[in-house]
């Protein structure tokens, strides 16, 4: 088995857990990282631009039918929902769930209904519940939780009620992410 991707949610203080988790991953990072990052629906393309400073692993803001490969990391555009099929990415404008559109949840529920024990999911920082329904729905389908020490959060909330509602694998600080995803992702049938 392998992991075909890592989806990753974030809200405030997310830009920096981002870069210090994405500066840190080699550039033959084998599975494709999908995130969604929430942010005001005018805030154009900066956040691509300013995460790309601090990788080598390509960065794209996702299109509708956008096709999933392995060593990129995707982001979710603002006022979309971001969502996972066979293969490719799929664009919403659904109603905002949990206030946000994007909305980490639908991210995570789709990734988990399309390749099940084959995701990777991460919740980081940020100031609402988004992300804990996603995040249990990865765990059901026997994929990987991860989630980021409250305490070494800018903003607790978040990976808080992630541990509340979901008996996570990994409760860890910002610089054990990357190599946790590594070794995970190198060492099982990879």
């Amino acid at each position: 088995m392998y992991f075909k991707i890592v989806v990753m949610g974030t809200s405030l203080g997310g830009l920096s857990a981002l870069q210090n988790i994405l500066g840190d991953l080699p550039p033959n990072f084998p599975a494709a990282i999908a995130i969604v990052q929430h942010r005001h629906k005018e805030s154009g393309t900066a956040l691509k631009a300013l995460l790309q400073t601090y990788t080598l692993l390509p960065i794209q803001e996702v299109e509708d039918k956008d096709e999933i490969i392995p060593g990129r990391v995707y982001l979710a555009p603002p006022d979309y929902h971001l969502l996972v099929e066979t293969d490719h990415f799929a664009l919403s404008i659904d109603q905002p769930v949990s206030y946000a559109r994007p909305s980490i949840d639908v991210l995570f529920e789709s990734a988990a209904d399309t390749y099940g024990e084959r995701v990777i999911g991460l919740i980081l920082t940020g100031a609402n519940q988004d992300g804990a329904q996603g995040l249990k729905k990865i765990k059901a389908r026997g994929g990987i939780t991860i989630v980021q020490e409250p305490s070494t959060a800018q903003s607790p909330i978040m990976p808080a009620a992630a541990i509340a509602d979901v008996a996570v694998d990994w409760i860890l600080g910002l610089s054990d992410i990357s190599n946790l995803l590594v070794n995970l992702c190198h060492s099982i049938g990879n």
